[in-house]
């Protein structure tokens, strides 16, 4: 029979270690992201502006190296060089002022229509659910319409001249002008209606003076989106029968397999249309300054 000896009390005693220092447990180390994957936060503006210079440049130079190494026929990918002489032609003849001058008119003209009627219903669609339940089925049934689809009838209504360019970059604006500023309005806070109203203002009052002033970053933001599309109907609205503009010239240049003369028609498209986005992007900043403060 084995018998069991019970522990004494010495060895119940928890055991002193040998050594006083105390034990560390290892930490974790945080490493600080890189200045390209910093979420939220501001970058240097030499690291900017490199950034957005890179941006430019790297495809211009694979551009000229394609060229270059003629993968493919300069007849269907001109170099650069190519299409920098090809502007130089054009402009010596006078024809990019004139047809920049006829597109950004139908343009600006079209686009200022549409935004004359796309704040007042847009707002009052936002601030009024009667006004909203009214409308927004029909303009959603409409803005999924293709505009170009709109151009036989357009040609019908309002004949050959300005007026179906100018409707159509107004169609093709706006539908979605009019519904990004109703969702701004819906999306006023609460507690800015609910102080007016305590503090005796009327509807008017509230409208005007508060739903109106604070929606206007996102109206402007509205129309820095949707001027991307009116700029790019305009080549669509120059091909019904006009006698100039940029959309015009390039239709002619595809005529004559002028691939040249499309690039720097191309090029000076985007520039434009980025220096419209830059200068939207200025107004904002510098009428709503109050939007833009943390």
């Amino acid at each position: 029979m084995t018998t069991v000896q019970r522990p004494s009390a010495t060895d119940l005693q928890p055991r002193q270690s040998s050594s006083l220092e105390p034990i560390t447990l290892p930490q974790r180390q945080c490493q600080k992201p890189s200045r390209f994957w910093q979420l939220g936060s501001e970058i240097p503006a030499k690291f900017d502006w490199g950034l957005r210079l890179l941006s430019v440049m790297v495809p211009l130079g694979l551009w000229a190296i394609v060229a270059q190494l003629e993968v493919v026929s300069p007849k269907f990918l001109p170099s650069p060089l190519m299409v920098l002489q090809a502007f130089g032609e054009l402009w010596s003849k006078g024809l990019f002022l004139e047809d920049l001058t006829a597109s950004l008119g139908r343009v600006g003209f079209g686009f200022l229509l549409a935004a004359i009627l796309s704040v007042p219903v847009g707002i009052a669609m936002g601030a009024f659910a009667s006004v909203r339940a009214l409308l927004e089925p029909i303009i959603g049934i409409v803005r999924y319409m293709p505009p170009p689809a709109f151009i036989p009838l357009l040609i019908i209504y309002l004949g050959l001249d300005e007026a179906p360019k100018v409707g159509l970059i107004f169609i093709g604006v706006i539908f979605f002008n009019t519904l990004m500023i109703m969702d701004a309005v819906r999306f006023v806070p609460k507690h800015l209606l609910e102080t007016t109203y305590t503090l005796g203002g009327s509807r008017l009052q509230t409208l005007f003076q508060v739903i109106t002033p604070y929606v206007v970053p996102n109206i402007l933001d509205a129309f820095r989106i949707n001027m991307a599309s009116a700029w790019s109907l305009v080549v669509v609205a120059e091909l019904i029968a006009a006698n100039e503009g940029l959309g015009k010239r390039i239709a002619l240049a595809r005529k004559f397999f002028r691939t040249d003369e499309i690039f720097a028609y191309l090029i000076v498209l985007g520039l434009i249309g980025f220096a419209i986005d830059l200068s939207l992007k200025w107004l904002q900043k510098a009428s709503c300054r109050w939007s833009l403060e943390s």
